[in-house]
């Protein structure tokens, strides 16, 4: 039973990016697709809202570090371009939603592809935010023991491997050109390949993850080592008991 549930929650996200990564290919499955995998996607986006709606419960409590405020501020941008995302798809949709009597406006479908390629970005942030919980979910589910160093060391040279390709893939897509609203008439070309844009894409989800997974991990490191250097610094001091 713990592991089924173990499952669910690891399937539900990889479900939700495949169907990220297949709503980008609109140019290879045409609108009725692109529309079809984007309402499944949102659909998945509400249940694993429902899922984590604590965290929304949670927002006022406790003490916010540093590490804290920058997890909230980002799951807030993502939850606004998924927003911004859902609302532009309703009003432009020719498919799924054609029965709304809504105005076709063209320039939000500029807006929606802006948003579309940020929320790669911030959703590959948010993966390696949750990273340890990732592997750790991973862990329970296939049974494995925590600690080994052949396997850390092997994950390592796999992050690198693939921070290196996301940053290849960055160049080949043409992300950064994207990210900033540049118009450009440069498309995948689908008749040449299919496979290789999805790889592609992959990588460019994977390296703000592998950034994001290292940079927190040192930042928690960094925090813990100072407060042990405070600690050293200005020790307790014990209270002097009165004798007599």
């Amino acid at each position: 039973m713990l592991t089924t549930r173990v499952a669910h929650r690891l399937l539900v996200p990889v479900a939700m990016a495949a169907l990220l990564l297949l709503s980008l290919a609109y140019w290879w499955l045409d609108n009725i697709p692109h529309e079809i995998f984007g309402t499944a996607m949102f659909v998945l986006i509400a249940w694993h809202i429902a899922m984590n709606r604590l965290w929304f419960r949670n927002v006022f409590r406790g003490r916010y570090d540093g590490r804290r405020v920058f997890t909230v501020l980002l799951h807030l941008f993502l939850i606004v371009n998924m927003a911004v995302l859902l609302a532009t798809s309703i009003v432009i949709s020719r498919s799924v939603l054609a029965f709304l009597p809504l105005p076709n406006i063209a320039y939000l479908r500029e807006v929606h592809w802006f948003c579309a390629y940020w929320v790669m970005i911030v959703v590959g942030i948010h993966l390696g935010i949750h990273w340890i919980r990732v592997m750790a979910l991973l862990r329970s589910m296939l049974g494995l023991s925590r600690g080994s160093p052949l396997r850390a060391w092997t994950l390592r040279a796999a992050a690198t491997a693939n921070a290196g390709f996301g940053l290849w893939s960055f160049w080949v897509l043409g992300v950064w050109g994207k990210l900033t609203f540049t118009y450009s008439l440069e498309f995948w070309d689908f008749t040449a390949s299919v496979t290789p844009f999805f790889g592609h894409w992959a990588g460019v989800l994977a390296l703000p993850a592998i950034l994001t997974h290292y940079v927190m991990t040192g930042w928690v490191s960094a925090a813990s080592h100072g407060g042990r250097l405070a600690g050293l610094r200005n020790p307790t001091q014990r209270p002097i008991q009165s004798v007599g």
